[in-house]
């Protein structure tokens, strides 16, 4: 029995050597092929460097200066070139064996399976860096036995082809690190504003702590988070040897920092908007790095913010979920900052109410009535009625608009029907004037959305955005020459400066003459110093503008302008709901006023281009003579109002 029991052991073990040597013989062989094959997939050692699927754009400041980037930034470099702290703090973190083992690190993927089998799940990877830009290159994310068993050759056949530092050079410049980095080039001049090759061990340690989660440890988004994990690299590379006591504690004790550009975080709505101002394929879509000159300039940028945000501490009730944009531009259209809606902590913080809501502008429009009403020849002096009016309206029937406060002062003239918003006036000036020389005027001056056709029209119950109202009023203090808002100076090839397109400048074209436009600005001045405006007033310079509420005051408007600059501010809620005893002349005026004190602080006074009226040469006439019934027939209307404005037959 013994005897057999021996023979039969004897066999089972040359059974198994035999199927177990056969076995491995085949995967040996299995493995050469696999190997073999990924070395024939493999690309160029140059090829490799740049792993992004399109270009990258940065975004300058008037200043020359670096303030937003788009796309996939890159740029590349070298394990040899980049800062050896760098190169340490990835090896510490990633595979501290990389350079002694063959591609595969089989005590960290025991020391790997041993943690994940006791935690019952994948907690710790075990992957070499070899084996890492394997996966970058030929494998998706997703983590399955198949996938971590052909990592094996791709590694072993980027061992074959390449050496240790161009291994680790592919994977410097092809991991993504966050923020839209890809590369730690990128990552260092992204959140450090240096080259890879000059960071010192505390950023090297930010950086190289990325890699585990990008978007969770990005400093852009938790920088104590950030400094935290660069902590624990710090530590792992001192426990290696690469960084001595005191360098370590030097790291610790001065944390990495973002850089200026990449702690303000600035100018985020203005950027997008450039973005999709300009040519897909040399924008989002571009396959080159490409820099834009913008007319972004972050003082005023911070001014805005600062302004706005110094009204809803201080003036709107805590946990208000109203919402506020505001444009600033220089007087030829050129934008200086945006703010496209306050970050309340959702998803309504990447919709850019500057740009793309599409508002009642309310009373704000009435400046283009007044303005086609100058430019046709009446004067700031000129009489007015306000009272009661009903218009017939084809296929609505009679209309009659009402005024504000619901009473009626007889007869003004066209300064007071602007500077108190008197709706009835108004509604007699359009229609005197009439709506197709008013919707002329708004459309000249940069107003593109769609425009009403009935009297309404006059009181601003037509659609626009913000950023296309603040560019029309630039067009009023660019001495009546249009101003279209524009934030592209130039667009350059990256490499080599070299220029692709010019900016979005449109040369100016006269839209008011020169008398009328200075009269209407003049008018808009009386607006702040006697009217509406009144919260909107500055206490070392003029200001003109002009309020806008809509029906309901579901949004309210200011826009007004100094001699240097024209600020758009709109307020109210995306879904509708009404503002709460807020007006144009309330809370908007107030941002109005709060921003621009502190764009305009420190600079020169510069006057407003307006022109007073020449004294009436005939006296208003007496209410006898004012008319007091208007017929309910467009043209009964339109005598009434000329010989009422004009004293014409």
């Amino acid at each position: 029995m013994e005897r057999f029991l021996r023979g039969l052991l004897a066999r089972s073990f040359r059974l198994v050597w035999w199927v177990g040597l056969r076995g491995a013989i085949l995967a040996a062989i299995v493995l050469a092929v696999s190997t073999a094959y990924y070395v024939a997939q493999i690309p160029d050692y140059d090829e490799l460097l740049d792993g992004r699927s399109g270009g990258s754009v940065t975004l300058l400041d008037r200043n020359g200066e670096v303030f937003a980037w788009r796309g996939e930034q890159l740029g590349l470099t070298t394990a040899g070139a980049v800062s050896p702290h760098l190169v340490h703090a990835v090896v510490a973190t990633e595979d501290r064996r990389f350079y002694r083992h063959f591609g595969i690190d089989l005590r960290g993927t025991a020391r790997a399976a041993l943690v994940n089998f006791q935690a019952g799940g994948t907690v710790q990877g075990g992957s070499s860096i070899t084996q890492q830009v394997a996966k970058l290159l030929f494998f998706d994310s997703t983590r399955t036995l198949e996938r971590k068993i052909k990592e094996v050759p791709a590694a072993l056949a980027l061992e074959w082809k390449f050496t240790k530092d161009e291994i680790l050079s592919i994977y410097l410049n092809r991991a993504y690190l966050g923020a839209g980095a890809v590369g730690f080039e990128a990552a260092a001049q992204r959140y450090f504003g240096k080259s890879a090759a000059e960071v010192t061990p505390g950023e090297a340690a930010m950086l190289a702590g990325l890699l585990r989660a990008p978007s969770r440890f990005a400093p852009t988004n938790d920088l104590a988070r950030a400094q935290n994990r660069a902590a624990t690299i710090v530590g792992l590379m001192r426990d290696q040897g690469y960084l001595t006591e005191q360098q370590a504690a030097v790291a610790l004790a001065q944390p990495a920092a973002l850089s200026r550009a990449a702690a303000a975080r600035a100018g985020g709505a203005f950027a997008d908007w450039v973005m999709s101002s300009g040519p897909d394929f040399l924008t989002r879509t571009t396959t080159e790095d490409v820099a834009v000159l913008t007319t972004f300039d972050p003082r005023v940028q911070h001014a805005a913010e600062a302004g706005l945000a110094e009204v809803f501490e201080t003036k709107v009730k805590a946990g208000s979920n109203a919402q506020a944009a505001v444009v600033v531009m220089s007087r030829d259209g050129a934008v200086r900052a945006m703010i496209g809606g306050r970050d309340l902590g959702g998803a309504e913080g990447q919709f850019n109410r500057a740009v793309q809501a599409k508002r009642q502008t309310g009373s704000l429009f009435k400046t283009f009535v007044f303005a086609a009403a100058l430019q046709a020849g009446a004067e700031p002096t000129d009489p007015v009625l306000d009272a009661p009016l009903t218009l017939y309206v084809p296929g609505s029937g009679d209309w009659s608009p009402q005024n504000y406060t619901h009473s009626y002062k007889g007869q003004i003239d066209l300064t007071e029907a602007l500077v108190h918003s008197v709706n009835t006036a108004t509604v007699r000036v359009s229609e005197a004037t009439g709506r197709a020389r008013v919707r002329a005027v708004a459309r000249d001056l940069g107003v593109n959305e769609p425009l009403a056709d009935g009297p309404a029209l006059a009181l601003g119950v037509s659609e626009a955005t913000l950023l296309e109202m603040t560019g029309a009023y630039a067009g009023i203090l660019n001495g009546g020459a249009t101003a279209i808002p524009y934030g592209m100076r130039e667009l350059q090839l990256k490499s080599d400066g070299s220029r692709l397109m010019a900016g979005d400048g449109v040369a100016p074209v006269r839209v008011l003459d020169e008398k009328s436009a200075g009269e209407l600005v003049w008018m808009l001045r009386q607006v702040v110093e006697r009217g509406t405006g009144g919260r909107a007033r500055l206490p070392d310079r003029p200001v003109a503008g002009k309020t806008g509420t809509t029906q309901a005051a579901r949004d309210a408007w200011f826009i007004g302008f100094t001699g240097d600059y024209v600020t758009g501010v709109w307020m109210g809620y995306d879904d509708n709901t009404p503002l709460s005893g807020t007006t144009g002349g309330g809370l908007p005026a107030e941002i109005w006023r709060e921003v621009m004190l502190r764009v305009e602080e420190g600079q020169p006074v510069r006057p407003l281009p307006e022109r007073a009226p020449a004294e009436p040469s005939v006296p208003l006439p007496g209410p006898a003579e004012v008319v007091s019934n208007v017929g309910t027939t467009v043209q009964s209307v339109l005598q009434n109002v000329v010989r009422g404005i004009f004293g014409r037959n």
